[in-house]
């Protein structure tokens, strides 16, 4: 595993223009994403004239499924790798290099060129399965994911507050520095006690002192 460096970034690309496609404000992606979700769940409203209900079961589904996917995209893409030196190679391209310089600003949430691709993929699976319905389900998907991305920016870019929010910066701490095979939830952790990679319990600081 690689040093962790708390300062200073990765040169992935030699190209100027193909290193700054690796670089990303999550304004851009709020900017880019957030009318294209409300574009989406109204184009369904107006043209398919849905109930409040299925409407809102739709774009809530879409939600929960965004969930399900970060943490397997997180787990099985971004941590996948083998001893082979092309897995090694892959893994640092799309994930380890953000485990290497975690608070590189610049590289906290996907690129637009990489996740507009993955976004037209998965609504043309939505599309398949549920028709007119993806609509606003992949609205709700959409949102889903733009409250990932800005939550894990925060997560890295700014302190812990002292509320009950702290638990989330505790929580992806956890993955970063004490057990990378566990807490894969960044948005929630109800997937990583569904699928048992919920990590250990934080012991208390007065416990740690009495055990010295």
């Amino acid at each position: 595993m690689a040093t962790v460096k708390v300062k200073g970034t990765a040169k992935l690309f030699n190209n100027r223009f193909l290193e700054s496609l690796t670089r990303t404000n999550p304004v851009v992606i709020l900017a880019f994403y957030l009318p294209i979700s409300i574009f989406l769940a109204w184009y369904f409203y107006h043209y398919f004239s849905p109930s409040p209900l299925k409407l809102g079961s739709l774009f809530i589904g879409g939600f929960f499924t965004w969930t399900f996917f970060e943490y397997i995209m997180h787990r099985f893409i971004f941590h996948f790798i083998t001893e082979a030196e092309w897995s090694k190679k892959f893994h640092f391209f799309v994930h380890g290099v953000h485990h290497e310089y975690p608070k590189d600003k610049d590289r906290l949430v996907m690129p637009p060129a990489a996740s507009l691709l993955i976004a037209g993929v998965f609504f043309l699976l939505f599309h398949l399965i549920l028709g007119s319905s993806a609509f606003v389900f992949f609205s709700g998907f959409l949102i889903g994911y733009l409250c990932y991305d800005l939550i894990h920016y925060i997560l890295h870019a700014f302190r812990p507050p002292h509320n009950f929010t702290k638990f989330l910066w505790e929580y992806h701490n956890i993955h970063h520095f004490r057990n990378g095979d566990k807490a894969f939830g960044v948005s929630s952790p109800i997937w990583d006690h569904v699928f048992g990679t919920y990590p250990p319990k934080i012991v208390k600081k007065s416990s740690q002192a009495g055990n010295h």
